[in-house]
């Protein structure tokens, strides 16, 4: 699992001095209020998204199915798959409390990412161990169900 884990932000973002200040210069706070939704699964994703402070929960439909992905807590950058691929949300972020979230632009990641390259390949590095704990988790829980599952069939 430690090849998975999650990387810290500032390593992610370390660049040249010119594209982090592109960066920060672009970035904006967005706020709000508990119960509100902050993006919508298949909307325009407008960036990366930082969580500064609140409580969050991502949830996404499936098959006419409400399905919550989990929370979202301080430090975590959220929608890499959105802003890595086709600017399309892959899931809802609604508040659970009052916070903030410092919102990368896409247009400013989409200049960093030509000015620095190295950026982007990280980007993608940490979407793949975020797939990859995903996976994890779900085997581990799906997993434990599948063995007792067989266990039965092979004892009855």
């Amino acid at each position: 699992m430690d090849a998975v884990a999650a990387h810290p932000l500032a390593e992610l973002l370390a660049c040249p001095p010119a594209t982090g200040s592109l960066l920060t210069a672009s970035a904006r706070a967005v706020e709000f209020g508990a119960g509100e939704t902050i993006f919508r699964q298949g909307g325009p994703c407008l960036g990366l998204y930082l969580v500064v402070s609140g409580q969050l929960l991502r949830r996404t439909e499936r098959l006419e199915t409400r399905i919550t992905l989990g929370s979202a807590r301080p430090g975590d950058l959220l929608e890499l798959a959105a802003a890595l691929g086709d600017l399309r949300h892959t899931y809802s972020l609604i508040s659970h409390t009052a916070g903030s979230v410092l919102l990368l632009p896409i247009e400013a990641l989409h200049l960093a990412f030509q000015s620095y390259p190295l950026l982007r390949m990280r980007l993608l590095e940490e979407l793949a161990r975020e797939v990859s704990r995903a996976y994890h988790a779900c085997t581990m829980s799906c997993g434990v169900r599948t063995r007792r599952r067989g266990t039965r069939a092979l004892t009855g």
